[in-house]
C-alpha cells in the first residue's frame, strides 16, 4: 500500500506494481507485522475494505462511531471512510481490500457496518477466504478474475447472515439508480449540493430521484446530500484543528455564515456546540 495526503488524514492507496491486481487479502497477523506503522493512526482507504475478525477484542473507530470488535463478525470500510482499528491482545482473522473497479457491482449500501458471522455458513465462508489465500499468493493464468469470482462467492455467503431490503432486490435497476447516485455523492458534494444536479446527471427529474431514493433507503435525496456533508464537516472537526471559516471552504462553501446555518439545519445542532461536546 503507498500513503498520500488527504485533508489532513492519511490515504492508503493501492501499490498496483506491488499486488499486480486491485486485490489483496492477508490475515490480521500479517497485517499487525507489516502495517502496524501506517494502520497506527485515523486514515482513509480509496479501496473497499472487509475485515473478519473470527476470535479477538478491541474498538474500531469508524468515522464518528466507536464499534466494539468481537467474535465472529465482519466490518465494512467504504473508500473515503476515518477508520482505526485497534486491537487488544491476539487477533485471528482476515482482511479483505479491493478497488470499486475491481468488483463494480459491490456497494456496501443496504449492508449493516458490523454483521455478525452465523455458525451455519461460517465453514462456507473459511473456504472461498481460503481458496482467495491460496490464489493471491500464486500467479497463474486469470488470476484477477478468479479472485473475483472467490470474492462474490464469499460475500454471497456473508449476505446469508442477514435480511436484506426487499425493494433493492426486487427492483434491481431501482437499486442500479441509487447505487450511482450514493457514488456520485461521494465523488462531488463539495461541488454539487441540489438534487436536480445528479438528477441532470442521472438523466431523470429530481422528482423521481427524490421518490425513488426514499423508497429504497427511507430517506429522500436531499438529507443524502445534506448527510455526506455533514459527516464530512465533522470529521474535520474531530480529527483537525480547522476552523468553522476553512472547513467551510473545504465543502466547496464561499460563506462561512451560510455553511454554519447549513450545519445546524442538517444536524439540528450548532456548529460550535457541535465543537464543544467533543
Amino acid at each position: 500500500m503507498q500513503v498520500t495526503k488527504q485533508n489532513i488524514h492519511p490515504t492508503l492507496e493501492f501499490n498496483r506494481l506491488e499486488v499486480n491486481v486491485p486485490f489483496e487479502i492477508h490475515t490480521m497477523e500479517w497485517i499487525e507485522q507489516n502495517r502496524k506503522e501506517q494502520n497506527a493512526i485515523p486514515h482513509r482507504h480509496n479501496y473497499f475494505t472487509i475485515i473478519w475478525v473470527r476470535h479477538g477484542k478491541g474498538e474500531h473507530l469508524l468515522d464518528l462511531e466507536k464499534i466494539a470488535i468481537e467474535d465472529g463478525s465482519v466490518y465494512f470500510i467504504s473508500p473515503g471512510s476515518v477508520h482505526l482499528l485497534t486491537i487488544d491482545g491476539e487477533v485471528d482473522g482476515y482482511v479483505i481490500s479491493f478497488t470499486p473497479d475491481f468488483l463494480p457491482s459491490f456497494y456496501p449500501y443496504g449492508y449493516a457496518q458490523v454483521i455478525k458471522v452465523d455458525k451455519e455458513v461460517e465453514a462456507d465462508m473459511e473456504e472461498a477466504v481460503a481458496k482467495m489465500m491460496r490464489e493471491f499468493s500464486n500467479y497463474y493464468l486469470l488470476r484477477s478474475e478468479i479472485l473475483g469470482g472467490f470474492l462474490q462467492i464469499f460475500l454471497i455467503y456473508l449476505t446469508r447472515n442477514f435480511e436484506s431490503n426487499p425493494a433493492a432486490h426486487n427492483q434491481p435497476r431501482n437499486y442500479e439508480t441509487v447505487k450511482a447516485f450514493l457514488t456520485l455523492i461521494d465523488q462531488h458534494y463539495t461541488r454539487l449540493r441540489q438534487v436536480s444536479d445528479y438528477a441532470k446527471e442521472l438523466v431523470v427529474t429530481p422528482n423521481y430521484l427524490n421518490e425513488l431514493v426514499k423508497k429504497i433507503t427511507g430517506h429522500p435525496a436531499s438529507y443524502h446530500i445534506q448527510q455526506r456533508i455533514i459527516l464530512e464537516a465533522k470529521r474535520l472537526v474531530r480529527y483537525s484543528n480547522h476552523s468553522l471559516k476553512e472547513i467551510a471552504y473545504e465543502l466547496g462553501f464561499e460563506d462561512a455564515a451560510h455553511f454554519s446555518k447549513y450545519f445546524k439545519k442538517a444536524s439540528g445542532q450548532n456548529f460550535s456546540d457541535y465543537k464543544r461536546q467533543l
